[in-house]
């Protein structure tokens, strides 16, 4: 017999988004239900409409994806583009299709209830039956789906629940987001009872004032509501009623409905505490459905935060404020378990972008778990909503397409139903990349129409102009828009909406160059309110070199600090085999496969340091509190002067009590000494106590000032063992393996391969510098050697001046580059040292890596570290360890002896244990060998990192120069 639901096609029937499934609701169920997570027996058949094997069945871990268990439909990972060749809505034959199923028991109490089955989601198609009888359809993979089962289980006997997920759907168009491709069941599976006479709905609307307002939506199962039916509810135990006037209003407009039943309560709560980002203020909500007698038939229970979210002239305001907006996107996304995430995940997440200064999250490109709403009501963060569709691949075409637009409508709907009762809410986003058309119109109204207390917002309506007020959204959005044109707009006197960029700086491997440039802008021009760095996650999974199959959700290799255990790797496109994907592009976020900060979270912190040093003058600091709504009574903080001699002198610091804009002066804690050397004085600021997102004491900011700049370098006097030098003028020393030669490349990072700079460096032959030894000068001890280093485009002449003094040596060089060598890499030395050297000291920024670019976050002072862990383990190896604005540095064994080098000037530096070209040749960190000694770079100029694999690249102030470059610098003997 054929199935009713196979023969129907659903998989391949754009118009047809759902069948038998339940309205969404904004009531949380999940108290009280019967879960159904755990093992459930599993088929992983050809195509949705194979038959199904009697036998032979595995199991299948449920919520979970079958491409990370083992089957062998494993992930692939495409960004623009789909991975079948079909033209929407058509799908390949070759279809996998998961077919889960097991034995539900419905408890005996259940008897008489209205029974809901709830998927938490499912992609792309789920079809529900029991004991073998159709029950219901769904699409929209990240939404969950409820069916009435109250006349097809008996309560008190066993049932066999199936369900049946179709990968490849008309669905798969409008769900091409940029992320790996999966199949299953990803949030949990749950059964949950209610009265026959139920809260089918209940949305809340509590503003700044304190007025809270809650509509209710009442139905009965068995057909028309009951007579004498009424509402109550509460607030913190502040007693709620029924809204008779409400009631009249209706009836006079006949809207009293048989079957739909609709009632109002409300209050005004006085000295209201608001919620916000910085103090999210929540109250518990409690509402309840009484039968006439007073019997209650159904309980409601949420938290609620009174907000306003507005949009006045350019800003958008929250609460009346103008807020900057700090965010970044963010995916579902497990290293073992693929696209499914725990509460305990989830909270992970969000507290860790509070500990790194965000303040908002956009849910690219899907509405997240329920879950994760809550945690953000609870942490504070600002959410924009976005509805599950993307039609990258074939976005013109499906905007305008009319079979599409039932699909476009209710996923946007059934999201605004879902999520409208949180205030973490403050935007609805109509979806992601999929151009701009009728359907994204007729979402936009229907959001209008239900809920006008928030914003509307699409990226796509850009194409009609930022200022055209006729589009449907209520924010200028683009994404990776250079920030001289935003700067055009803001001053343009055009400007109609607020300028909020979705996504505007791209966190691909080694990237998010000009971060604080950017903010800097934000923070000084009226019209620009900030934007959503792309992305939070790398999306690496972990995977086993030995057979190249996913690690699964009970992989072992997990290994922290961003790396993996031997015999493991993260796994990005291409690694499971797909003859077509986009590689790296999956590793685009501000955190490691295993949430290692990366960092570029620590510039991020500081960009967005809660207090500031605004300026230092003579008779003290100035401190700024850069918050909306929070004084700085929830911080701690100490002084730390960091001086030129090795010393770094602390104090406790007494923060100023300071409104949100307000600036103080305080005294200066500590007398500088009068020896003349270089000072900078850090303010570490840290929690005072106890945050729902961080301990007490975890850093918030480090911000910094310079007290007394850098005098020129100490003189030396010539004196010392002589030069030695090799047959081809290269220095012969005994701490290096490797003599100090120029350098013009490096290990091309992802902005430089995908930005166009790293084929032009290939094409210029910087890569392959040969050298030539051109002339060797003594005079008395000093010796100048003069050489040429051919490439294809040209020759760059290089001197070096090498003269002793007692105890060391000093090294004098310059590189004169020729028109032709515009916009290189570096100019500096490179040298290789002998092994055992394992510590490096430095004094300048740190102690994380930073660039010419990216150094707003890391402050100036004495730092220390294994030279093991100053690389950073970007998915794909490239350039990466570098610090910026270094003074002077030691390299060191463990017997105290080995190297110190002292700069001319704060320059670029970086101490790995790979050359550039060991990093060019390999894909993956497993395949690296680390060298025995350190590889060292010393940068007289370093380009910065923009962040051109998708978006701007650096700024012009940021790359490296043709002419002539000079730097100096001393090695000695520990």
């Amino acid at each position: 017999m054929t199935d009713p639901l196979i023969a129907l096609r659903p998989w391949q029937a754009p118009e047809l988004t759902s069948w038998r499934r339940l309205p969404m609701n904004a009531v949380d169920r999940r108290p009280g239900a019967l879960g159904l997570d755990g093992d459930w027996r599993f088929h992983l058949l050809p195509a949705p409409d194979a038959p199904l094997p009697a036998d032979a069945w595995t199991t299948s871990a449920v919520p979970g994806v079958w491409t990370v268990q083992g089957t062998d439909d494993l992930p692939g990972y495409l960004n623009v583009r789909m991975p079948f060749p079909q033209f929407p809505p058509h799908t390949p034959d070759a279809d996998p299709t998961g077919v889960y199923e097991r034995e539900i028991d419905v408890p005996a109490e259940w008897a008489g209830r209205r029974i809901v089955l709830q998927v938490g989601a499912a992609e792309s198609v789920l079809l529900v039956h029991v004991d073998g009888e159709p029950v219901g359809v769904s699409k929209d993979s990240h939404l969950a789906a409820e069916f009435d089962l109250s006349g097809t289980v008996r309560p008190g006997r066993p049932s066999t629940l199936r369900l049946t997920v179709v990968k490849w759907s008309d669905a798969s168009h409008i769900e091409d987001q940029d992320q790996w491709w999966h199949g299953g069941i990803t949030r949990s599976v749950l059964l949950y009872a209610t009265d026959p006479l139920h809260l089918a709905d209940v949305g809340v609307r509590a503003g700044r004032d304190g007025r809270l307002r809650v509509d209710c939506q009442v139905r009965d199962a068995r057909g028309a509501l009951p007579a004498g039916w009424y509402v109550t509810g509460d607030l913190d135990g502040r007693p709620l009623t029924q809204d008779t006037e409400f009631d009249r209003a209706n009836a006079e407009d006949e809207r009293v409905s048989g079957f739909l039943g609709e009632a109002r309560i409300e209050t005004v709560v006085p000295d209201v505490r608001t919620w916000n980002a910085e103090t999210p203020e929540l109250y518990t909500l409690t509402v309840r459905l009484h039968r006439a007698d007073g019997t209650v038939a159904d309980t409601a229970t949420q938290r609620v935060g009174f907000r306003d979210v507005e949009i006045v002239g350019r800003d958008l305001l929250v609460n009346g404020e103008r807020v900057y907006i700090r965010g970044v996107n963010r995916h579902d996304f497990h290293p073992l378990t693929g696209r499914t995430v725990s509460r305990e995940d989830m909270r992970a997440d969000l507290a860790l972008l509070k500990r790194f200064g965000f303040n908002a999250i956009r849910t690219a490109h899907y509405p997240g778990d329920p879950a994760l709403y809550d945690l953000a009501d609870e942490l504070g963060l600002y959410v924009v909503d976005e509805a599950d569709i993307e039609a990258h691949d074939h976005a013109h075409e499906i905007a305008d397409d009319p079979r599409y637009l039932a699909a476009f409508v209710d996923r946007v709907a059934r999201m605004v139903l879902r999520d409208k009762n949180h205030p973490c809410v403050i935007v609805w986003s109509l979806g992601n990349e999929s151009d701009y058309g009728a359907n994204h119109d007729a979402a936009a109204g229907w959001v209008r129409r239900h809920d006008p207390s928030r914003p509307v917002q699409y990226e796509g309506a850009a194409k009609r102009g930022w200022a055209d007020p006729g589009v449907a959204s209520d924010i200028a959005c683009p994404m990776y828009a250079p920030l001289e044109e935003c700067l055009a707009h803001a001053l343009s006197g055009t400007q109609t909406k607020p300028l909020i960029q979705c996504e505007y700086s791209h966190a691909m491997g080694n990237s998010n160059g000009t971060l604080a440039d950017h903010w800097a802008a934000i923070e000084a021009t009226p019209g620009l309110q900030g934007g959503f760095i792309w992305e939070f996650w790398d999306h690496g999974i972990l995977q086993r070199v030995s057979d190249g199959r996913p690690a699964g959700p009970a992989g072992t290799g997990l290994y922290g600090g961003g790396t993996t255990a031997p015999g493991y790797r993260w796994a990005y496109g291409g690694d499971f085999g797909e003859a077509d994907h986009d590689g790296a592009f999956i590793a685009d976020g501000v955190v490691f496969p295993d949430r290692t900060p990366k960092p570029v979270l620590f510039e991020h912190r500081e960009i967005a340091a809660p207090v500031r040093i605004e300026s230092y003058r003579h008779e003290g600091i100035v401190l700024g509190n850069h918050q909306h709504f929070r004084g700085l009574e929830w911080l701690a903080a100490t002084w730390e002067l960091a001086l030129a001699d090795g010393r770094t002198l602390t104090a406790p610091a007494h923060l100023p009590a300071l409104r949100p804009g307000e600036t103080a002066a305080v005294q200066l804690p500590f007398a500088l000494p009068d020896d003349g050397g270089e000072a900078w004085l850090t303010l570490r600021v840290t929690t005072a106590e106890d945050q729902p997102w961080a301990p007490r004491g975890t850093e918030v900011c480090s911000p910094r000032t310079p007290l007394r700049p850098a005098g020129p370098p100490k003189p030396t006097r010539p004196g010392g063992e002589p030069v030695r030098l090799d047959g081809d003028g290269l220095l012969v020393h005994p701490l290096l393996t490797a003599a100090p030669t120029l350098s013009l490349w490096r290990a091309p990072t992802d902005n430089d391969e995908l930005g166009g700079t790293a084929p032009r460096w290939r094409e210029l032959g910087l890569d392959a510098l040969v050298r030539k030894l051109s002339s060797v000068e003594r005079d008395g001890a000093r010796v100048t050697v003069v050489a040429e280093y051919a490439a294809a485009a040209g020759v760059v002449l290089h001197r070096q001046v090498f003269t002793p003094f007692a105890g060391g040596l000093r090294i004098d060089e310059s590189a004169e580059l020729p028109p032709e060598f515009s916009d290189v890499a570096r100019v500096g030395s490179v040298f290789e040292t002998v092994a055992g050297l394992d510590l490096l000291e430095w004094f300048g920024q740190g102690p994380w890596e930073s660039y010419p670019d990216r150094a707003a976050g890391a402050p100036v002072g004495h730092h220390a570290s294994p030279v093991d862990a100053l690389f950073t383990p970007y998915l794909r190896p490239q350039e990466s360890g570098g610090r910026h604005g270094v003074r002077r540095f030691t390299l060191s064994a463990p017997d105290a002896t080995g190297l110190a080098v002292e700069l001319d000037a704060p320059r670029q530096v970086s101490v790995t244990r790979f050359r550039a070209e060991d990093l060019t040749a390999v894909t993956h960190h497993d395949q690296l060998v680390p060298r025995a000694g350190c590889v060292v770079h010393l940068d007289a100029a370093h380009r910065g990192l923009g962040t051109a694999s998708c978006g701007p690249d650096t700024f012009a102030a940021y790359l490296v120069p043709t002419g002539v470059h000079r730097w100096s610098w001393t090695l000695r003997a520990l």
